[in-house]
C-alpha cells in the first residue's frame, strides 16, 4: 500500500531567541492507505503539533511533507489554496465532537459538503448514507443535545468522511468515551481505513485502544522514540 501521509525530517519550533521551544525535531513518518496509526506520548511530546502539521494548519520549519502523492511543503507551501486541500483531502475528528447545536445529525454532516459546493439535497442524501454506513442512521434527525457521547462521535466521523478524504486525522477521539464505545469508534475507523483505502492517524492517551492500531508510534520531547505493532 502506498503512503498517503509522508513526513521526512520535519521540524517545528515556536518563539524566538532564548524563548524558542522546539516542538518537533527530525520527524520521519509515513501512513499507508488502509492503515490506522496511533501517536502516543506525554503531554508536550509534540503529538498535537504533528497532527496540525499534517492538517496543514501549522507550517513546518524544515523537512518535506507529502499528502496523497503530492508535495505540500518543501521549504515553502507548494499548494496555493490550503483550505481547498483540507476540504478535499483531509477529514478531521475532534476529541469533543464540535457538532453545531442548531443542526440535526444529517445537516451537521451535510454542511461539510455544501462548503465544497455540493447541492444541499445531494449533500443530505450522502449524509444519510454515511450515517447508515456508521450504523447510526436511525438518529439522522436527532439534534446533538439528544445524542449520546458515542452517537455524537459517530456523527463526527461521518462529517469527517463527508468529502471522501484520503486522510483521516483524529485528536483523542475516544477520550470522552467508556471502554465499550471507544472500541466501537476504533472498529469504525479501522473499517473506514480498509474499505475506503484511507490513511488514519490518531493522537491518543487511551491505553484501552492501543491494541486496535496497526502501528503505535511513541513521541517524547518532540522526537519519535519508537514504534510497535500491537497486533
Amino acid at each position: 500500500m502506498s503512503p498517503l501521509v509522508e513526513l521526512q525530517g520535519i521540524a517545528k519550533g515556536f518563539g524566538e531567541g532564548e524563548a524558542r521551544v522546539q516542538a518537533l525535531s527530525d520527524i520521519t513518518l509515513s501512513v499507508a492507505a488502509g492503515e490506522v496509526v496511533g501517536l502516543r506520548g506525554p503531554s508536550g511530546s509534540g503529538k498535537s503539533t504533528l497532527l496540525n502539521l499534517v492538517a496543514c494548519i501549522l507550517e513546518p520549519d524544515e523537512g518535506v511533507l507529502r499528502l496523497a502523492d503530492e508535495t505540500v511543503w518543501q521549504g515553502r507551501w507548494a499548494k496555493a489554496d490550503l483550505r481547498a486541500l483540507r476540504r478535499r483531502a483531509i477529514g478531521f475528528i475532534f476529541q469533543f465532537h464540535n457538532l453545531l447545536p442548531f443542526l440535526d445529525a444529517t445537516d451537521n454532516v451535510a454542511l461539510a459538503m455544501t462548503l465544497n459546493d455540493v447541492p444541499l439535497a445531494k449533500a443530505r442524501d450522502r449524509a444519510r448514507a454515511l450515517l447508515d454506513y456508521l450504523q447510526i442512521g436511525k438518529r439522522a434527525g436527532a439534534m446533538p443535545a439528544k445524542l449520546s457521547g458515542g452517537e455524537a462521535q459517530r456523527v463526527a466521523i461521518a462529517r469527517a468522511l463527508a468529502n471522501q478524504p484520503h486522510i483521516i486525522l483524529a485528536d483523542e477521539p475516544t477520550a470522552a468515551l467508556d471502554s465499550e464505545r471507544a472500541q466501537v469508534v476504533m472498529d469504525l475507523l479501522r473499517r473506514v481505513a480498509r474499505e475506503q483505502a484511507a490513511a488514519v492517524l490518531v493522537v491518543t492517551h487511551d491505553d484501552k485502544i492501543f491494541s486496535r492500531f496497526d502501528r503505535l508510534v511513541s513521541l517524547r520531547d518532540g522526537r519519535i522514540e519508537g514504534e510497535m505493532r500491537p497486533g
